[in-house]
């Protein structure tokens, strides 16, 4: 019989011959425009850091001056003794920036819509989720114990039919991110509104890669369409476009209530540390006080898009994330080797993270790119192309 450390090696190397095998990369600088890995300076073509924040100055400052004053962690859960002011200070920013009553911190994207969803619905109830919605939102879902519906990407009518012969009693959810993290569309939040006002269920969006990014103060999506009174649940990252971590759900005084009530992964976890914290309500003033990045994210992506589109490479996507389908695991990954090669770094995308035989390299340009960062990123795809045979 074979060991259990045989076992794992065996289950690996199917991992592998399926082309999904993924490894820890160690990056040897801060996430910035630039990284250095082993050595070689790389083009950052696959981070989140939307705006440039992560290494900011006034987010690094200001998580220096919480650790000075309140340490380095909470010591505990947010209702034992692990909630500062600081946290509350920051909850409250963070709600004036969404335009709700309230909002709640939580440690991670994950942990916030596995505990708000878990919070909301239970058995009984029924939960309407756009297939591509991310795998937090999925194991929330699940989770729940309430009867999920998964319907077609963005597909309203699916989701109407399934909303109509789902019988009376019980609540009902309905749940989509803002902006796709692997396919960089948005959801069509104006019909999900009216859809979700129609059938009596409630609307919670993640604006996971939209907070920071879109709307005319960087609200998100939800904003951006006037929306805000009618999404009664509105979650979103601060390890993103806001460079720090964690995350947050806005809504009611209510809503919230219930949360600090109900969640368990807000419940029973540490209180976010004090440095992430004051960073992220530090992000919230740059954001405030500079959306030419904004600006400069959409240009950088814009000229990707079509410089990539130029070359002949099937991109998707009308946001920050720009995907290049190549569908085939094996040259997905030989893709991205060789455009490290070239001084490029971008990730594969496999399977399960998108569907099978949608492998991608996910492109995501920072808003402190510059031109020749840009510029050399698109060489490195065009000669990798020529050493592949095709951009296909």
């Amino acid at each position: 019989m074979p060991t259990f450390d045989a076992e794992l090696r065996a289950e690996l190397d199917d991992i592998a011959r399926a082309g999904l095998r993924r490894r820890l990369l160690p990056i040897e600088t801060a996430t910035d425009t630039e990284v250095e890995v082993e050595g070689a300076r790389l083009v950052l073509l696959s981070s989140n850091n939307y705006l440039g924040l992560a290494n900011h100055p006034a987010l690094r400052g200001a998580a220096c001056e919480a650790i000075g004053r309140y340490g380095s962690g909470t010591g505990s859960s947010r209702l034992i003794a692990g909630h500062s002011i600081l946290h509350a200070a920051v909850e409250a920013k963070l709600a004036a920036f969404k335009g709700t009553e309230a909002a709640l911190l939580f440690p991670s994207g994950y942990q916030a819509n596995v505990g708000t969803i878990t919070a909301l619905v239970g058995r009984g109830d029924h939960v309407f989720s756009d297939e591509l919605n991310h795998a937090s939102i999925i194991d929330g879902c699940r989770l729940s114990r309430a009867t999920t519906h998964v319907y077609r990407h963005c597909n309203l009518q699916a989701l109407e039919t399934a909303l109509a012969g789902t019988p009376s009693g019980g609540r009902r959810l309905i749940v989509s991110d803002s902006v796709f993290s692997m396919d960089g569309d948005r959801a069509p939040l104006a019909e999900l509104v009216t859809i979700a006002e129609h059938y009596h269920s409630v609307l919670m969006v993640d604006e996971a890669h939209a907070t920071g990014v879109l709307g005319p103060h960087g609200a998100g999506l939800v904003d951006a369409l006037g929306l805000g009174t009618r999404v009664p649940v509105q979650m979103g990252t601060l390890g993103k476009a806001l460079g720090s971590a964690g995350a947050y759900v806005a809504g009611s005084h209510a809503l919230v209530d219930v949360l600090v009530n109900r969640a368990r992964s807000f419940i029973f976890t540490t209180g976010l540390p004090p440095a992430s914290v004051a960073a992220a309500g530090a992000a919230l003033d740059v954001v405030a006080a500079e959306p030419e990045r904004r600006r400069a994210l959409a240009d950088n992506a814009t000229h990707l898009r079509r410089g990539l589109a130029a070359q002949g490479f099937a991109v998707a996507g009308d946001t920050h994330i720009v995907p290049v389908l190549l569908g085939d695991n094996a040259r997905t990954v030989a893709f991205a080797a060789a455009l490290r090669r070239h001084g490029v770094l971008v990730h594969p995308i496999r399977p399960p993270t998108v569907p099978r035989g949608t492998a991608r390299l996910r492109v995501t340009p920072i808003a402190t790119h510059t031109r020749v960062h840009l510029d050399r990123a698109l060489d490195a795809f065009a000669a990798v192309a020529r050493e592949l045979g095709g951009p296909r």
